[in-house]
């Protein structure tokens, strides 16, 4: 592909400075998006106690219907949002539609807080909490494109990536606001009040939030690109058919997705999401300690969002993007291997010296891929290896003769995984060899948020912020890139697609990739390959075919 033949575009008229009227939108635009991704991280931090509340009493085939229903909703249903929102914000204009997006969520995570749980309504509370989250999810899969569309149409030439990285601060605030929130009520409550009604703060304060929100976006002015477009009458009548039934726009769809969002989802979530699993599910740190030093980590790097941005504007989108993908390929196996052995040493040392075996009929073993949480592996061979798996044991598979039942060596002594006792003979075998027990001291523990200055927590904290610099890296001059890829008819549907399904497919299923992917080989660290293939491809697709945008007029911008 030819990419200099494949679009007509002017360079950008001389810089000038943004005005009040301009940083207004800037802030109005980040803080709305603050609190959209706020309310969606609440439901994922606190989804085991709204399981519990909306969910368990029902049979399981119920519980397995509303726990895919209530997955489908945070990730599967994004790009369906990003069709129906960017469609309207491509013919009806930006302020409007990204003003209803905010409406529709944040009322959706207000009624979650003042929703009667199933003891008291039966099955209609788990319908209604469905149909919320999947409100929740539409309204998400709009706002991005209508924020990061608004804002860089606002945005002075020249300036773009500065002011466009301000959106991707964002999620990340919103995940620290949520942790924030959810920390301080739990601090003012007995663990107990909490599981009973304290959880329903964190979407109760949302209502402040929303009316704040609200306010200051009712006093912004339509997209001045958008308006000249519409004064014009050149709005476009189909923006999905224009934007992809029309290959000139599709292929750049494409592009979008896999040389730049696919990358940078997988990177985001592993540098925030899955980090924190790491540490809590995998290296056995608990809740509280691995939530504050994710915090911390946090509160030191998401300015580098901004940094990014504002260099993209100096250097260009492409070499930065395409540097962060590239490096977190490279660089993921020792970061991921570092922190296992600051903040578990006595694992590490057991997971590098003990050998254990599973020995199973090939046959017998599932690939344990489970996102919703709801599918059921009950072969032997799968039992031993889910267990070993949450045990963090590092294992090995030999193959046993067909039709066999399945057994975990351990030194050498031997379990059967359908004994009623494997629970216990597998941590009693475990902690014999020489794996830590669950009070095991080397194990990270800080007492409160300020408590982070012993050597472990630094260096897990330097560890978890070099994760965050790729995220930085690839997520901060993003915005401005797919905004500058398409033209202004079709802008917010076509760039609104490719980041929901990037995000919600590609990043949303990466912790239950990773984990089936653990269980399979017997290591910790081999569902890594999934972030590092796909951040590998993004950098190289992305080199190839992705034009670099940042001298683009968007204004006049058009593909041919």
């Amino acid at each position: 592909m030819n990419v200099g033949q494949q679009h007509v575009a002017v360079m950008a008229p001389p810089q000038r400075s943004m005005s009040r009227e301009d940083k207004k939108i800037v802030f109005a635009s980040s803080l709305g998006t603050v609190f959209e991704w706020y309310d969606f991280f609440l439901y994922g931090s606190l989804a085991v106690i709204i399981g519990a509340k909306f969910f368990s009493q029902f049979d399981e085939v119920t519980r397995n219907i509303f726990a895919l229903l209530a997955f489908a909703a945070g990730f599967i249903v994004r790009p369906l949002g990003a069709l129906i929102f960017g469609r309207l914000g491509d013919k009806i204009g930006r302020k409007y539609t990204f003003l209803a997006t905010i409406l529709l969520m944040g009322a959706s995570t207000f009624i979650v807080g003042i929703l009667p749980t199933s003891d008291s309504i039966g099955i209609t509370a788990a319908i209604v909490l469905v149909i919320l989250r999947i409100l929740q999810g539409l309204a998400l899969g709009g706002e991005y494109g209508g924020a990061a569309t608004y804002v860089a149409e606002h945005a002075p030439p020249g300036r773009r990536g500065f002011y466009t990285s301000w959106i991707q601060t964002t999620a990340t605030l919103g995940l620290f606001l949520s942790l924030f929130v959810i920390l301080g009520v739990q601090a003012s409550m007995t663990a107990a009040d909490f599981q009973a009604y304290g959880w329903r703060i964190p979407f109760l304060v949302s209502i402040l939030l929303l009316a704040v929100s609200v306010w200051i976006r009712t006093q912004l002015s339509e997209s001045p690109a958008f308006q000249k477009m519409k004064d014009e009458g050149t709005t476009s009548k189909a923006p999905i058919s224009e934007a992809f039934g029309q290959w000139k726009n599709l292929k750049w769809a494409l592009v979008a997705l896999f040389g730049m969002v696919a990358g940078e989802a997988v990177i985001w979530y592993s540098g925030q999401f899955y980090a924190l699993f790491f540490l809590t599910s995998v290296l056995k740190v608990d809740g509280f300690t691995a939530n504050i030093l994710v915090v911390w980590s946090l509160a030191i790097c998401f300015m580098g969002f901004v940094f990014f941005g504002w260099l993209s504007d100096k250097v260009g989108r492409k070499p930065i993007m395409m540097a962060g993908c590239l490096l977190a390929a490279v660089t993921y196996f020792p970061i991921f291997q570092y922190l296992s052995e600051v903040a578990n040493p006595d694992l590490y040392r057991a997971q590098n010296s003990v050998k254990v075996a599973v020995v199973a009929d090939p046959a017998d073993c599932s690939f344990q891929f489970n996102p919703t949480g709801v599918s059921k592996f009950k072969s032997s061979c799968d039992i031993a290896k889910a267990a070993l798996a949450r045990s963090s044991v590092t294992y090995t598979q030999e193959d046993a003769a067909p039709g066999s039942k399945a057994q975990v060596r351990i030194g050498d002594r031997t379990i059967d995984p359908t004994a009623q006792t494997f629970a216990s003979d597998l941590s009693s075998s475990l902690t014999a060899v020489g794996y830590p027990a669950a009070s095991n001291p080397s194990v990270v523990k800080i007492s409160g948020p300020l408590d982070v200055l012993g050597s472990q927590s630094i260096r897990i904290i330097g560890a978890l912020c070099v994760l965050l610099i790729f995220v930085t890296m690839v997520y901060g001059p993003m915005a401005a890139a797919l905004v500058e890829l398409f033209p202004t008819r079709i802008r917010y549907t076509a760039m609104s697609l490719p980041y929901n399904i990037g995000n919600g497919w590609f990043g949303g299923l990466l912790p239950a990739t990773i984990f089936a992917m653990n269980a399979q080989t017997g290591s910790i660290y081999f569902g890594l390959w999934y972030p590092i293939v796909i951040a590998a491809m993004t950098g190289i697709v992305g080199l190839l075919f992705l034009p670099e945008t940042k001298d683009r007029n968007i204004d006049t911008f058009k593909t041919t």
